[in-house]
Parts: C-alpha cells; structure tokens; sequence
C-alpha cells in the first residue's frame, strides 16, 4: 500500500531517525513541505477500505473548519485520489493533514489517523508550522499583538510602554447632524457630554444607539495631533488584552491608510491580515470567512479622499488590487460587509469621507481636560517636581495652556520645557499659537546644536522643506532614499531629528523609506519652505504659493493645516525669529500678498450685509443654498478665521476681511477655541462687517463629576448660602466675543442670531456689550427661544443712552408674554429707527398699548414691520390710525399695505 512506499505502517523507531531525518523537506521549502503533505494524505486516504472511505466523505461533510467545508457535491463520488485533491485544493496542503486526522477518528478509523499522525512528526517535526484551526489560532494572535503594540515609539524615537504614555482623551459620539431646532448654546443633555477615553468610553463606540442598532463602522474624527492614532492602537492593545469587545471580535486588523497607499505594487486584503500574523501559515482564509468577528482599524482614513473616482470598490479579500480600492472596499462594505470598522481622520470635510461609508457613527476626539493635561506632564516628565514646575510655568500661559488640549502640542511645549526649564526662558512671549508652539520647537533645536554645526543645519533644514513641499503638494507622506539623497539629506542630523526610517515590502525586495516624526511636521516644513527659498525657486506655477492655495479642490481638505501655518509663519514676529535661527532674510512682502489676495477672493460673490436703510431682498419658501462651493473655497469661513487667528496681526486681519463683507457660520458646534479665534477676528474687523450665527450650538462640556457626599451634604445645609447672594454670575460662553465687539477698533456694523437657543446668560452679556459696541447698528434674534428674562435684560440694553443699535429685528412666536419690555424700550431707546417683528401673534390689548407708545413724543422709530405678524381687524384699524395721525412713521403689514402675506421662515428672515 502506499503508506508502506512512504515510510512503513509502523511508528518511527530509534533506528530509522537519522533516515527520516534526513528526507525530511527543508523549513524553507514551502513547494516540498506542500508536496510532501499531499502523499501523506492521498496514501492515508489510498489505506481505507470502500466502506471506511464512505464514512469518511459524509463524516467531512459535517466537519467544518471553522464554519467552511467542502459541499457536498464535490464528496459524494470523489475516490481517494480526488477527494486528497478536493482537500489540498480547499484547505491546502498542511491544514488539510489536520482535518484528515480529526476526520479519521471521528469516523471510527483510528488506526490510519494515528498513522497519519506519526507521519506528520516524522516528516514536518515538533515544530511544525502546520496551520492551526481558528479557535487555537485566536489566543496566539492576541498574544502576538499584546507583544507588537506593548511599546509605541516617541516622536523622538525612544520606546515607551502605551499603558504608561497613553493619557485618557475626551470623546464625545455625536448626535444626528444639526436640524433647525438646534441645541443651540443652552447646555447639552448629558448624553451629549464628551467622556473620558477609558475601557467603557471605548465600548461604547459600537454600542447600540436609540433604536437598538449597532454602527457597523466607526469614526473618530478631530484636527491633527489630536491623539487619534494614539486612542486607536490603544483599542487594539486592550482588545488584545481581553478588556473590550469581549465575545464580539476574534481578530483586529491596524491598517494605516497612507502607508497602504503608498505601497509599491498590488495587493489583496487577505495579504494585509497575513502581514499582521505571527506566521505565514496564518488561516487567513478561515479567519476571513467569519467577517461579523472581524474589526479592521483604518487610521488616517481621510488620506483616500483624493484618490480616483473611476475605480471600482474592491469586493473580493484575495483579489490584488491596489491599496486604494481595498481601502474603498472596506470603507464602502462591498468587501467584507460584516465586518467592525473603526476609521480615524482628520475633521476637514466629514461630510466627503461620510460619503463612501456606509452608516457611519461618528465620534468627536476633542483631546485632552484640564485634567488630563496635568497628567501628561506628570507622565512625561519623570521628576515629580520637575513635572510640577513645567506644569505651572505652562498654565500661566493662558493662550499656551489652551492649545496644550492637542496631545502632539503637548509633546512639544513638553520637550521645549526639558531643554530650556533650566534657562528659565520665558515661553509665554512667543507661544500664542500652534504655529508658535512648533517654531519654538524646531529654533530651540537649532539652538541646542553645536555654533560650528549651525550653518551646516540651516541649510539641511531648507531641504527638508523643500522635501516636505514637494510631498505635500503631490499628496506623499513616504519618500524613497533616492530622494534624500537627491536633496543631499541621507544621513544628514535633520534626518536623525525629523525622519524615521521605516521598511515597507516591495515587489522584489524590502524598500526603506523615510517619514516626518509626525505627519503635521511635513506639513509645518512645507509652510516654511515658502518663506525660506529664493524667490526665484518659488516663481514656477507648480512652486509658488498659489500652488498651495489655489490647487485642486479635492485637496483642500488635506492642505489645510500647511495653510495655516503658512498665515501663522507671516506674522512679523515669527519672521523675525526665522531670520535670526536661519541666517538669513524670508520671502515674506510677496507671499503676504498673495496670501490677501487669496483671502479676499475667497469672499467674492458672497451675500454682502443690507445697508442701512434698505430692505433685504426675501428669499422664496424652500428655496436652498448652492451645494456646491466655488472651486479653492474653503467650505467654512471658520477655516478662513482660524488662518487669519494665527497670524496674529490686526492690520493684516482688518485688510483681509474687506473681502468678506458678511460672515455667516451655520450649523457650527463652537469649541471654546472656536470662539476665541471667532472673538479675535471680530475685534479687527472693518466698518460694515456683518456676522450671522445660524444654527450654532457648543461642544458638549466635559463629562461633569458628581459631589462628593460631604460636599452635597454642605451645600444643602447652607453652607454656602452667604457666598451665593455674593457671587458674580458666571460669565456666558460667548462673553469673549460680546467683548470683542465693544473694541474700539471693532467695525461689526450688523449681529444676527438665528436659531441659536440663547439662554438667560447670553443675554444679559449681549445686553452689558449692546451699552459699548461702537460701531454694532443692527442686531437679529430669530426664533432664539428668548425667555421673558432674557428679552428683558435685552432690552434694557437696548434702551442704555451709549447703545447705538438703530434696527432691530425679533421673531418669536412666544413674544406676546414679553412684549412689555420692548414697548418700554421704544420709550427710552435713543438710536432705534427700525423694528421688525415676526412669526408672533399680538393680542388686541398688547398692540393698543403698542400704538400709545409710537405717538410717545419721545419714541424715534421711524419704521415698524409687522409682515408676519397675526393681528384682528380691531388692531389692524388702531394700527392705520397711528399711520394717518404720524405720516413720518412707516408700518408695514400685508393687511394695511394691499400686499400678500409673504412665506414665514428664517430663510426670508435672513
């Protein structure tokens, strides 16, 4: 038989060793392993009788390997020659040795199963590398990925334990998009909070939402630095330690989506997992097959957004394809469509990445607390009282501190601080912005250099930026040696300091490759690079500044960041810095001014604010807004802002938005940072600047503690009663841009708040900025949900003697109930010429009182609009009557004026 042509039916013996041993197929010779494994097999099967071969087909049929087995079909009449074959074929060579044995037994055969055995170890050794079945194969990935993700590499290369560097962030899971009856800036409910990064936080992210669906696809979404990579091999880390996901996923996948990009050559998904695996006899297929037990990590999700639209998702996992539409695949769930995805990226255009994915629930990264900002440095710093005194020197820094939220800032401002603590250099002169942060960061490292190696350093560090550009602008995070080379950087100390290697499989051979420590330093160098080339280099199109700016559209998204520092860099100060580190005067004037020009055509087109005295055109019911930006656009003016904000120059801010005569933000959730950045364009804007807030709200605060026992039990004694009647009230979170508006140099000519939900807080530090605003002659509030408190402390704002407010605007349908106080304010108000009313209901009562105090001899309104207000005849007839007895006063109302009642809504409001 054949057993007896491979070996004897017996077991091996002391005396044949030295032969088997011999025979045996090299490790590496996978084509002889898989030969070798075949003959086992078919003379295993070649050994069973006719009836022993029947038992065998129908005992394989039910035995599948981890949820697959052959069909039926192909058993039924195969002889043992076919049916070696169909088991090679499905299972292949070695693991089809596993499912023979386990077979055997099972239909009553056991001595050829322990044949088969014995076979095995003689030919392939204890320490086989034959594939385990999925279940055995599940504790040995974990394993592997508890050892591969136990340590993560510093910026600066050095190797931490992720249990000790991580540092707990907020995140909070969004709710659906913003609708009209937005949260506005009341106080969130507290299933809006942003929690705490721990094991729960993170469990959460694919739990059920209201209707008892769990997402599928998860996106963690926040601005560069954020600690998304971080938060996201965290997950992986505690999955693998069995804290999350517990009897959900079996296996978890870390994918980095520009690495996968940026790959040489095709590849299939299956490929993928099997570089992720201890062992290239991985049961990848098996592992496959379950995709409801799989959980793919796609960090940096937002590098696939340029990619080409023409090409079909991938939607088989061992199709080579290349590493965009395996990414398409996974993003869009035509391949694997069972399977977990958890997506990080970059918050520029959501709504382009939401597009290719499939139902996504999207979670907000908002960095670290106060809290946990404290922690890090504790972390970082390993001398406790070191760790306390940075931490101190930092929080001093009002504006300095803030940015810290940003985990990569707070790595920065950490590493500046252990070099120059000992100095005792004041940080806080230079460090208003991220800008400012990361060029104290590169200058304190020129500073440290050896003075004979300066020069040699300054020059380095141009090439790294013009590496940097080049990347930036072609969309390339990974540069091959060839191109240090060419620029003259390989082995040069900015490579040590600035790159890390990294080996990537190629098509033949292993290619090394070199990135940015961080993918937000490239894009910092990049903007650096325009200011430290000659400017002779920067005059070809594909060079200059204006390829940044005005490039393909579909990179804005990705160019952003480059952007802003790029404003950031021009403020005089920093350029001063730049020229005192490197050696030598910028390109500056130029580029100044082609950055203006750049802001002011952003502006182009858009709405310009009514002036004074005219009527703003209506627009028609259900009419919409263009859903499509102008080519090079930016898709908020927040964006624009926060450009402008890091330049920190008033002059340049105040010049800039001319270009921009109506600012109108909608559906924003302002973060505090937000509002500083909005507070400081506002306080430089130029005479006639309009600002509308359409449908804002805030982030959600930070997870609130609760009171200890002792504190409650306190508090409802009455333990602190005497400090409550005594306590100033709390400041509003708008207060820094009401302040802003009372600058004298603030020309904020027009306020529209629409939908926006102002609480009792806001009013009354609209009401204490309406008494200064030098320049604000219009204000809108419509359809804020205005309490009576609130319109009453509005309009003793409104009647202060310094308020220059001359139009005004209120649509309330609950205005009726405080009606009182804007009456009494049309006594007293000494600018008010306009007032609109709208959406409301006047009672006949109210609007007598309404008509004594127009004829007030004291009362300057020069006209009163009434379009969608809902009055009787009774009123109707009071209302002609104050119009024949003071023909100066104009009053508007579809009744009196023959006209028909145009549609009601804060479309034709705005």
């Amino acid at each position: 038989m054949a057993i007896g042509r491979v070996g004897g039916g017996a077991g091996p013996g002391p005396g044949n060793h030295t032969r088997v041993d011999r025979h045996r197929p090299p490790a590496s010779s996978t084509e002889a392993r898989a030969a070798k494994a075949r003959d086992l097999l078919q003379a295993a099967l070649e050994d069973l009788s006719q009836d022993q071969l029947k038992r065998f087909r129908h005992k394989l049929r039910d035995a599948a390997l981890d949820g697959r087995s052959i069909p039926w079909g192909r058993l039924e009449r195969a002889d043992a020659v076919d049916l070696a074959e169909q088991m090679i074929q499905f299972y292949r060579p070695e693991p089809a040795l596993d499912v023979a044995r386990k077979t055997l037994k099972r239909a009553d055969v056991r001595d050829v199963a322990a044949r088969l055995k014995e076979q095995r170890l003689q030919w392939f050794g204890p320490g086989s590398s034959a594939l385990l079945s999925v279940s055995e194969y599940k504790k040995k990935y974990r394993e592997h990925v508890l050892r591969q993700h136990a340590k993560v590499k510093e910026r600066n290369a050095r190797s931490v334990k992720i249990n000790k560097r991580f540092t707990k962030l907020l995140i909070a899971r969004e709710s659906a998009a913003l609708v009209d009856e937005a949260p506005g800036f009341a106080e969130e409910p507290e299933a809006e909070r942003a929690r705490r990064s721990d094991t729960h936080t993170f469990n959460r992210l694919f739990g059920r939402d209201e209707e008892g669906q769990r997402p599928l696809t998860v996106v963690l979404q926040g601005p560069a630095g954020i600690g998304k990579t971080m938060a996201a091999k965290k997950i992986l880390y505690d999955w693998a330690a069995g804290k999350l996901y517990h009897d959900q996923v079996d296996f978890a996948f870390f994918l980095p989506c520009r690495e996968l990009l940026e790959r040489p050559g095709p590849c299939s998904l299956a490929r993928l997992v099997l570089d992720q695996c201890p062992h290239r006899s991985a049961p990848v297929r098996q592992m496959l097959a379950r995709s409801e037990r799989l959980l793919f990590i796609l960090d940096g999700a937002d590098e696939l957004l340029p990619g080409p639209a023409n090409a079909a998702p991938c939607t088989d996992p061992f199709e080579e394809a290349d590493g965009a539409r395996v990414l398409d695949g996974l993003m869009s769930k035509t391949l694997l469509p069972g399977a977990r995805l958890l997506v990080t990226a970059r918050a520029a255009a959501p709504e382009r990445l939401q597009g290719r994915l499939c139902s996504p629930q999207c979670a907000e990264v908002r960095g670290f607390s106060d809290k946990d900002k404290k922690k890090y440095f504790h972390k970082f710093f390993p001398d406790e009282r070191m760790a306390e005194r940075a931490y101190r020197f930092v929080k001093e820094n009002e504006t300095l501190f803030a940015l810290c939220f940003v985990p990569f800032v707070c790595w920065i401002v950490c590493t500046v601080l252990r070099q120059q603590l000992e100095l005792h250099q004041d940080l806080s002169r230079t460090s208003k912005t991220t800008t400012s942060v990361y060029l104290l960061f590169i200058t304190s490292v020129l500073s440290s250099a050896p003075a004979a190696d300066g020069p040699q350093m300054q020059g380095e560090l141009r090439k790294l930026g013009r590496l940097a550009r080049e990347g930036t602008l072609r969309h390339r995070a990974q540069f091959p040696e060839k191109d240090l080379e060419r620029l003259e950087l390989r082995g040069s100390k900015v490579q040590t300091l600035f790159l890390s290697k990294k080996e990537l499989p190629g098509v033949l051979e292993t290619e090394v490759t070199y990135q940015f420590m961080d993918q937000s330093f490239q894009e910092f160098f990049a903007a650096l690079s325009y200011l430290l080339e000659d400017e002779r280099a920067l005059e070809a199109p594909a060079e200059g500044v204006g390829a940044l700016l005005r490039g393909d559209a579909e990179l804005r998204g990705h160019l952003t960041l480059t952007t802003r520092f790029l404003f950031g860099l021009l403020n005089a100060e920093r350029m001063r810095d730049i020229e005192r580190h490197f050696g030598r005067s910028v390109v500056s004037e130029r580029v100044k001014q082609d950055v203006l020009r750049w802001v002011q055509e952003q502006g182009q087109g858009r709405p310009r604010a009514a002036s004074e005295g005219t009527e703003e055109t209506e627009a028609p019911e259900g009419s919409e807004e263009p859903e499509e930006e102008e080519e090079g656009e930016l898709s908020y003016p927040l964006e624009l802002l926060y450009c402008l904000y890091e330049m920190q120059e008033s002059a340049f801010v105040h010049q800039a938005l001319r270009g921009w005569p109506e600012l109108r933000l909608e559906r924003v959730r302002f973060s505090g940072l937000d509002l500083v950045v909005l507070s400081y364009c506002v306080r430089s804007c130029p005479a006639g600047q309009a600002l509308q807030l359409v449908s804002c709200a805030l982030v959600p605060p930070q997870e609130k503690k609760k009171k200890s026992l002792i504190k409650r039990l306190h508090g409802s004694l009455g333990g602190s009663s005497s400090q409550a009647t005594t306590r100033k009230p709390q400041a509003s979170p708008l207060c820094t841009l009401f302040e802003a508006m009372t600058d004298q140099y603030c020309g904020l000519h027009s306020l529209t708040l629409c939908r926006c939900r102002l609480p009792d807080s806001i009013c009354r530090d609209l009401s204490e900025a309406l008494r200064e605003a030098p320049a604000l002659r219009e204000l809108g509030l419509l359809h804020n949900r205005l309490s009576e408190a609130g319109l009453r402390v509005l309009s003793e704002g409104l009647a202060w003697p310094q308020c220059q407010v001359q139009k005004l605007r209120v649509w309330q349908p609950s205005l009726q109930e405080a009606f009182q106080y804007l009456t009494g304010m049309l006594r007293r108000s000494p600018a008010l010429t306009t007032l609109e009313l709208g959406d409301c209901r006047l009672s006949e009562s109210i609007v007598t009182y309404l008509c004594a105090v127009l004829q007030y001899p004291g009362c300057r309104l020069q006209t009163l609009s009434l379009t969608s207000v809902e009055l009787s005849e009774q009123s109707l007839k009071e209302l002609q009557a104050v119009r024949t007895a003071k023909p100066g006063l104009v009053i508007t109302h579809p009744a009196l004026n023959g006209h028909p009642r145009p549609p009601a809504g804060c479309s034709s409001a705005l």
